[in-house]
């Protein structure tokens, strides 16, 4: 499509570290493909914002935990902007039933939602992102996966289908490296939920938690965008593969 040099497609993108990276990524003759689960009102005013920076950009609607629909994402986005730089896997969400009480539905929710929507979505990507310069793959990942402790809590389904993403993450790392397309995973700590937005932890708890933070404080969704940021960017061309931890140096 004339005019447009990057497209870039951000799964779970209405709101958050999702809605961030987009006004981040925008720019003039740049299309984003903003992705949301059913959110359309919150989806089309980070479509606004991302336009107001000079971008191209529209809303696409998907469940990622029905299989079909990262194909459709993937192919949607070829059919409005002719092509795709860049994929930032974000959608997702946090569970912290216990182990005890998750049911296998329950549990299959997490990993179909996570895990297996980022296998497929970089499947689907993949044929495509090989036909371009700076080509990139970006999956949001989550501290649950690597802080196992007594004082904070547990997420087990999220934990489990986040490190097996960090594992697809590394093994397409390998895959795609002779296509000099890289691969990598962001890692956040506790992020501030954007005004209004569910809260995993009720905010007694969280701020208990905070005390497991060197720097004190919840990080901001913008400056988890700004790791991923970085890692789209041609300075990052010679990373990939890497888990990159924005957690204000949570202790694990």
């Amino acid at each position: 499509m004339a005019n447009i040099d990057r497209v870039i497609l951000v799964t779970g993108a209405a709101s958050g570290i999702g809605a961030a990276t987009c006004r981040r990524l925008a720019a003039p003759n740049t299309a984003i493909a903003v992705h949301t689960r059913r959110n359309a009102e919150a989806a089309e005013r980070t479509a606004e914002a991302a336009r107001a920076a000079g971008a191209q950009a529209s809303v696409i609607l998907g469940d990622l935990s029905t299989p079909s629909s990262a194909d459709r994402l993937i192919s949607e986005t070829i059919s409005r902007y002719g092509a795709l730089d860049v994929l930032v896997s974000n959608a997702g969400f946090a569970d912290r039933t216990r182990i005890s009480a998750l049911t296998d539905t329950d549990y299959a929710r997490s990993s179909e939602a996570i895990e297996w929507a980022f296998f497929r979505l970089a499947r689907a990507a993949m044929p495509h992102l090989q036909t371009r310069t700076n080509a990139r793959i970006i999956a949001v990942s989550s501290f649950v996966a690597h802080s196992y402790r007594t004082d904070v809590t547990l997420f087990p389904a999220s934990a489990a289908a986040k490190a097996a993403l960090e594992a697809l993450v590394k093994a397409l790392a390998i895959e795609l490296a002779p296509n000099q397309i890289t691969v990598n995973a962001v890692v956040p700590g506790f992020i501030r939920k954007d005004a209004g937005a569910h809260a995993a932890m009720d905010p007694a708890k969280l701020a208990k938690q905070m005390e497991s933070v060197p720097l004190g404080r919840q990080g901001l969704p913008d400056e988890v965008a700004a790791a991923i940021t970085f890692l789209a960017s041609p300075d990052a061309a010679y990373i990939t593969g890497q888990c990159l931890h924005v957690n204000g140096g949570l202790v694990m």
